[in-house]
């Protein structure tokens, strides 16, 4: 089945599919392109050290922290309405980057980007599961993750293609100017994004979400985002350490990871969301979790069980593993959708969960660095491993689809 087929198939007509997938595509490549620069542009142009890289990764998750708070404040606004103004934001504050300032100023700016981000995150996996074709909610989500990849890898390559011809072809030498060319690309993509939203006959319908939502039916999805935030900021903080630290490798060879294993999940993303329709969330949320036990364990102990130069290669494929493995989350959206009993419940309820893996997102990463330094990276990922059995324990209590 061709791509386009597959995306009929989960998107059916009259809803504004078209609209939506067009957007997520912009945002896909913009965000790829701030994922590929943003770290070499603080070291190259605010000299920033890696305390002052720890501070700002603090700041930067505070959006996804107070998500549940501002979606809150905006409970009388539809999803779509969300989409728009998390896009309008975001490009304010990629476009802000332009402008010359200090660090506390830099920081400010990335803030407003992230928190951009962080406000289209629930509602665009509420939007896809709303305006998938019924059965279909798991094959929409993996399309709009793999378009998210595809955007990675993109995004990825713009920037590489922008520094290459800046100061091989043209003989830049102020890379300031370079850097600049790059927020520039970013923020028409933003616009372009919130352009494709801003379609004539819109399908927003009034929003009844509560102000702040809780809800005990919810609470072994809480559970299972308190233990996701724990190892998705161990993996994001510190798996990259491990290549780096302990098997030395270099920039080149990171970047290459980073980009094969996006490719990887531009056709992973939509396999795994297949799966999830077809076994069902529950056995999905089970068996990732099982497998993550032993990716933990590889990234603690591959070094003393392998030789050296087969431990490089082991720590590799783990590293592709351990990205296709994080596609599963969409399985807790699909379960979130299934108990739910309207679309604004659903936006409510994955924006409280954001804000709760967020939470212990940034308790994770002191605490994770402490174990660490005073216990060495196994101990480190034998606790990650530890956390993943648990998550498996809260998903064996998630009831059986029927």
């Amino acid at each position: 089945m061709s791509f386009k087929s597959k995306l009929e198939s989960a998107f059916p007509p009259g809803k504004s599919a078209g609209a939506f997938f067009l957007s997520v595509a912009l945002w896909g490549v913009a965000f790829g392109c701030f994922q590929a620069v943003m770290n070499n542009y603080l070291t190259d142009i605010h000299n920033f050290t890696e305390l002052e890289r720890g501070w700002l990764e603090f700041f930067r998750e505070m959006p996804g922290l107070l998500l549940v708070f501002m979606l809150a404040l905006l409970h009388k606004a539809g999803n779509w309405k969300v989409m728009k103004m998390g896009a309008l934001i975001a490009c304010i504050g990629v476009a802000a980057l332009m402008i010359p300032a200090d660090k506390i100023w830099v920081i400010l700016f990335i803030m407003i980007w992230s928190t951009g981000e962080h406000l289209m995150m629930p509602v665009r996996q509420a939007l896809t599961m709303e305006i998938a074709a019924p059965g279909k909610g798991g094959v929409a989500l993996g399309l709009v993750t793999g378009t998210m990849n595809v955007g990675t890898v993109a995004g990825s390559l713009i920037v590489a293609g922008i520094f290459f011809a800046a100061v091989n072809l043209l003989g830049v030498a102020n890379k300031l100017l370079v850097y600049d060319a790059v927020w520039l690309v970013i923020a028409l993509l933003a616009a372009a994004s919130l352009a494709a939203m801003l379609i004539p006959k819109n399908p927003e319908s009034p929003a009844k979400r509560p102000r702040l939502y809780f809800n005990r039916k919810y609470k072994i999805f809480y559970a299972l985002e308190l233990f996701y935030g724990a190892r998705k900021q161990i993996f994001l903080t510190f798996a990259p350490f491990v290549l780096i630290k302990v098997y030395d490798f270099d920039t080149a060879l990171m970047a290459a990871l980073f980009a094969v294993g996006a490719g990887i999940n531009i056709f992973a993303a939509p396999l795994v969301g297949k799966l999830t329709d077809r076994i069902g969330y529950r056995n999905v949320m089970i068996y990732d979790t099982v497998i993550l036990f032993f990716v933990c364990l590889l990234y603690g102990y591959a070094g003393n069980i392998f030789p050296g130069k087969i431990a490089v290669w082991v720590v590799g494929a783990n590293f592709l593993l351990d990205s296709i493995i994080s596609t599963t989350a969409l399985a807790t959206n699909l379960y979130v959708k299934d108990i739910s009993d309207s679309r604004d419940e659903v936006t409510s309820t994955l924006s409280t969960g954001i804000s709760i893996n967020h939470l212990i997102s940034i308790i994770a990463a002191p605490v994770g660095g402490w174990i660490w330094l005073r216990f060495g990276v196994g101990a480190l990922f034998a606790v990650a491993a530890v956390m993943a059995l648990l998550n498996s324990l809260c998903a064996l209590l998630v009831p059986k689809q029927r």
